[in-house]
């Protein structure tokens, strides 16, 4: 097998002052210059990398990462420098603390018959957006498909992430994750939180699955993994991944009680408490009795329809719902879930995990 490397090129206005730049203040080593007389090229190696400066080099000036546990160190806590012969460097973290944004309250309805469209994305995924605002950055939902299902070509990822939540609404998918055993088949009705940086992999599909992502912030970072392969010899279900726990959450077996909504009663997922109340995910059906308008004091709370029909009515505005429509309501908005039909089956889900839900008056189904 051939011997082969990577390089990367860097013009230079001033190679002899870059020199001491990269190796006295940064570490990298020198390793080839030329020619002796003059010279105007120079190749440095270090933290995995190889930079060739070339003083003929005609071209933009060119930018230079690091990444560091505590990056304060690389450069006196300075993070943007330039070099002599005009090299940009940044100095960054290597894992930088996810971000969480300042939600952006605001009523949400989205109608799957409103046809807004499908992307595809990641691994041929369809994508379908159900808070096209995200809410000022702080949360993403999807409702995705695969179509055709069939092999997933998929590799070992994890993602950067506050809370992600993958609730299967139609078909089935095979899953395998980091030290939670074989691989295992995700059935409609079910769903699973994937904790912060939990190793994992979508394997198989049934031709016709769809699924309800929900990720919290909304833009984070996807990682694969090329090292680690699934499943792990390790089995440890109780272990923690940033304060959470990896929950697989099987609807026959979770019996119904009573829910924060009058009219409605619920099956409680494990979610909040196994997330040390970071998230609230529930499953809610109509139970014949008489129902309220409420409000609520969660930062983010949002549900959608799976099955059957209901009115949301606001004080805007009163949206007639189906399966296949999302809404989210703002903290101290009055809302009251009118004529449910006997197979309204609504995902629900809370963050932060525990909050307060104050009833406004009492109303008739």
């Amino acid at each position: 097998m051939q011997n082969i490397r990577a390089e990367v090129l860097l013009p230079t206005c001033d190679l002899s002052a870059d020199l001491p730049f990269f190796t006295k203040r940064f570490g990298f080593r020198l390793m080839e210059i030329f020619p002796a007389d003059d010279p105007r090229v120079a190749l440095l190696s270090g933290y995995g990398l190889r930079l060739r400066l070339d003083q003929s080099l005609d071209a933009a000036p060119g930018v230079l990462r690091l990444l560091g546990d505590e990056p304060a160190l690389l450069a006196d806590g300075e993070t943007n420098l330039t070099s002599p012969g005009g090299t940009h460097v940044e100095i960054a973290a290597l894992h930088p603390p996810v971000h969480q944004p300042q939600t952006a309250h605001s009523l949400v309805v989205r109608r799957l018959a409103d046809n807004a469209p499908w992307v595809v994305g990641r691994a041929g995924m369809h994508y379908r957006d159900l808070i096209p605002d995200r809410l000022g950055g702080s949360i993403i939902a999807s409702h995705i498909r695969i179509p055709g299902g069939g092999p997933v070509p998929d590799m070992v990822h994890y993602h950067s992430v506050g809370f992600q939540l993958i609730f299967c609404i139609k078909g089935w998918v095979d899953l395998v994750y980091e030290d939670q055993g074989t691989p295992f088949r995700l059935h409609a009705g079910n769903c699973v939180i994937q904790p912060p940086e939990i190793r994992h992999r979508v394997l198989y599909a049934s031709d016709d699955i769809e699924v309800i992502e929900i990720g919290v912030p909304a833009e984070h970072i996807t990682t694969i993994d090329h090292e680690m392969e699934l499943p792990t010899d390790r089995v440890a279900p109780e272990r923690t991944f940033d304060g959470q726990r990896f929950v697989h959450f099987k609807a026959d077996s979770t019996p119904w009680q009573a829910a924060r909504l009058s009219g409605f009663e619920t099956q409680d997922t494990g979610i909040n408490v196994n997330t040390n109340q970071v998230a609230q995910v529930t499953v809610l059906r109509p139970d014949g009795d008489a129902t309220n308008a409420t409000a609520h004091d969660a930062d983010i709370l949002f549900t959608y329809v799976m099955a059957g029909r209901m009115q949301l009515r606001t004080d805007e505005a009163q949206h007639t719902l189906e399966a296949g429509d999302a809404f989210v309501l703002p903290p101290g908005h009055p809302a009251h879930y009118a004529a449910v039909s006997d197979d309204l089956r609504l995902l629900e889900v809370s963050l932060p995990g525990r909050f307060v839900t104050r009833v406004l008056s009492a109303t008739s189904p």
